[in-house]
């Protein structure tokens, strides 16, 4: 059983599996910028940060709820819980874009899962995710996989911030679409001998410009 203060972010999660460096440069040094993508996935997770509350026959909606799991060390919130009846409880996330060939989205909404089940004394089976690139929602199952992954996931995350260090950058792709990828600097981090040239580029500029070195 984990205290309060030993509680570490749902929300991490998600970046941590996607980088662990990016998660580290938001929740260990707290950089964070926004882009394109990111300002457009809050937009849109507007109407679901409202708190409040939606019922009609057979369904209630629950909007920004509290999420807890002392058993796990985690806490946040979820976009909406749909309950059903009193046992039946279906977490539901919304994601810009599409589905993602990683788990990040998978793991976060797991964990949502995770913290619900110890809430409420039940068991989840499935979870939904709407993506706005594709406009349509797609279930989830929460079975033992995904289950083990969100556990590794929690456990990576809280040596992350028991080691207190940022880790090296690894270039790939992905790290074109990061909002962090300014505060990064993967590809020149990565290959020390293009930061010596980068510097010397640098200042032999501002020397040419009549600049104190």
């Amino acid at each position: 059983m984990y205290i309060e203060s030993d509680l570490i972010p749902i929300s991490s999660l998600q970046h941590f599996v996607f980088c662990p460096r990016q998660c580290a440069l938001a929740y260990i040094e707290n950089v964070w910028d926004e882009n394109v993508l990111t300002v457009q996935g809050e937009n849109l997770h507007r109407k679901a940060h409202l708190p409040g509350v939606e019922t009609r026959p057979g369904l209630k909606k629950t909007f920004d709820m509290p999420l807890r799991s002392l058993n796990f060390g985690i806490v946040g919130k979820a976009d909406v819980i749909l309950k059903f009846d009193e046992s039946t409880y279906v977490p539901l996330e919304y994601k810009h874009g599409k589905p993602k060939v990683k788990e990040m989205d998978t793991v976060q909404l797991c964990a949502q899962a995770l913290c619900l089940e110890e809430m409420k004394g039940i068991t989840i089976e499935k979870g939904l995710i709407y993506y706005f690139g594709i406009k349509k929602r797609v279930e989830v199952a929460i079975d033992n996989e995904l289950r083990y992954k969100t556990v590794k996931a929690i456990e990576g995350v809280r040596k992350l911030f028991e080691t207190d260090k940022t880790p090296l950058p690894i270039y790939s792709k992905r790290c074109k679409s990061c909002s962090l990828y300014n505060e990064c600097l993967p590809r020149l981090l990565q290959k020390p001998k293009k930061v010596g040239a980068y510097m010397l580029r640098m200042l032999t500029d501002k020397s040419e410009d009549g600049e104190n070195l």
